[in-house]
């Protein structure tokens, strides 16, 4: 009669998710930079008198090298508009976590939501928001509907402080139609606001509040 043949135990697999190599570290970071120079070109130059060209060499690439890490340049687009509004989703909830939201009278939730909104125009990586709102022309349905998602999350966050500012009579206004029309107040300060103005941030949330808000009854 034959020995039993030893089975050896099956190696354990490592929890947690495997660690990136060297290279997918360093292609990930190409791709974050292939990105940034995008957005901040995008957003001076437009989408359309931006080539690819342009891209890779504010990124210090050779010319073709964006396409290794995006198809097109419209993928390319779409990728700056997407991690610009991840981005801005990430800092909000971030912001509302700190300021411990829950906490706050309807009327701060809004200028904290406000002040935030204005960081995510004008603070660090702020090529990428402007640019998601004024080339969205420039993508396909399938992608505006992609980012639709994430600004209904964006957005979603703000609707019950609406809602209770209606409630208390200080937004006189209809929720939807006043929400249309702050984002569309805020964001077009793209236009016009210079940082190296004698306006802080903080000068615009409060003049926001003045304007959207009426006193307390």
């Amino acid at each position: 009669m034959q020995a039993a043949a030893t089975v050896s135990a099956p190696a354990k697999r490592p929890r947690g998710r495997p660690r990136k190599t060297a290279d997918e570290r360093a292609d990930g970071n190409r791709r974050r930079i292939v990105l940034r120079h995008a957005a901040r070109l995008f957003r001076r130059k437009g989408f359309d008198a931006t080539s690819t060209r342009d891209i890779a060499a504010a990124a210090g690439m050779q010319s073709g090298s964006p396409f290794y890490h995006f198809k097109s340049k419209q993928a390319l687009l779409f990728a700056v508009m997407e991690e610009g509004m991840r981005t801005a989703l990430q800092q909000q909830r971030e912001a509302m976590a700190r300021a411990g939201m829950e906490t706050l009278e309807p009327a701060a939730q809004l200028r904290l939501l406000v002040r935030n909104h204005f960081e995510n125009l004008f603070g660090a990586g702020n090529d990428y928001v402007p640019v998601m709102l004024y080339e969205q022309r420039s993508i396909s349905r399938a992608q505006q509907a992609a980012l639709a998602e994430l600004k209904g999350a964006y957005e979603g966050d703000w609707e019950p402080v609406l809602r209770a500012l209606h409630a208390s009579g200080r937004l006189r206004a209809d929720v939807k139609l006043a929400r249309l029309m702050i984002f569309g107040a805020l964001n077009w300060s793209v236009q016009w606001f210079d940082r190296r103005g004698a306006a802080t941030l903080d000068d615009l949330a409060d003049a926001a509040l003045a304007l959207f808000l009426s006193e307390a009854p």
